[in-house]
């Protein structure tokens, strides 16, 4: 049962953290550009929702909006960084990355801001629609792990129905265009330095709204919570992609970065489950991420081998 309910609650913050994935998605495999400022923007977005509702008493479904923003400001200042500036991409976002560290001390006033139990999430919020865990027949940690599973499935349809549309229109095909050959696009007359700000803009707002979702479905925000994010991103994507590793449309893509976030998620649970110790999550991470990498590699040489055989 206890096994059961780790898996469920991994599958909950996987739905969550698949969010943050698509924005990694976004720089790293459509625009090709290498940002840096998903950790600091994944921690901005839950900074920002935490001093709103914890703070100021305002509406969880607001305070995601409003981190969104901020977290789409912060990948502006990035791309301004690297256009205007001629800063290389990586270090364009690790300045970014850096700053906000700062900011959002500043906007918490502290390195950890909780939501109180007087205060309302969006968790909270459809609990209190529902009817009370015992009349239900489970447990209140139960309830609560449905609920953001169903939240987590609802905020991720959004998403993908959104990015769909999105780069399915004249700017959003300008952005993959760029991306894969910014030179041919400026030969056609196209800004590709608003195409890369306006990327790094939508990256980095889904980003902040999946920090903002976690920091409610946690109960709290903390500056270092967007530590290692990039790690954990790249890892859902490539587990996704192994997963399907055949050429897949691209709404089959951003469903297979949501099924590597949750299979990535699963797996930390179980390692923790059998009792790793949590220090140890940044070296299983790496390690998980290493297997994912070399699968592909692995089964181009299997396919060659199989080739001179024949």
């Amino acid at each position: 049962m206890n096994l059961l309910l780790a898996i469920l609650g991994a599958m909950s913050q996987g739905l969550f953290w698949a969010i943050l994935a698509f924005g990694i998605y976004i720089t790293f495999r459509i625009l090709n550009f290498a940002d840096m400022t998903c950790e600091g923007s994944f921690a901005m977005g839950g900074s920002v929702c935490a001093l709103l509702v914890a703070g100021f008493n305002w509406n969880p479904f607001l305070s995601l909006i409003v981190a969104t923003l901020a977290g789409m400001a912060a990948g502006a200042i990035t791309g301004l960084l690297h256009t205007k500036l001629k800063i290389p991409s990586i270090l364009a976002g690790i300045l970014t990355m850096i700053s906000l560290y700062s900011i959002n001390l500043r906007i918490m006033g502290q390195s950890n801001t909780p939501f109180l139990r007087d205060k309302s999430t969006i968790i909270t919020l459809i609990k209190d629609l529902l009817p009370p865990a015992k009349e239900l027949g489970m447990k209140d940690s139960t309830l609560q792990i449905l609920v953001v599973i169903v939240l987590g499935v609802l905020f991720s349809a959004l998403m993908i129905g959104f990015l769909y549309w999105f780069f399915g229109t004249e700017m959003g095909c300008a952005i993959r265009a760029t991306g894969n050959n910014e030179a041919m696009v400026r030969a056609q007359g196209g800004n590709t330095n608003k195409y890369i700000i306006i990327g790094l803009v939508v990256s980095n707002g889904l980003i902040a709204l999946s920090g903002a979702l976690v920091a409610q479905s946690q109960g709290y925000a903390d500056v270092t919570m967007g530590v290692g994010a990039i790690v954990i991103g790249l890892a859902s994507i490539i587990i996704g992609e192994v997963i399907f590793h055949k050429k897949i449309s691209f709404a089959h893509k951003l469903i297979a970065i949501i099924v590597g976030s949750i299979i990535y998620r699963i797996i930390i649970a179980l390692v923790l489950h059998i009792g790793l110790d949590t220090s140890d999550l940044k070296l299983l991470t790496a390690v998980v991420v290493a297997i994912a990498l070399s699968i592909p590699v692995l089964r181009k040489k299997k396919v060659v081998v199989i080739q001179e055989e024949e």
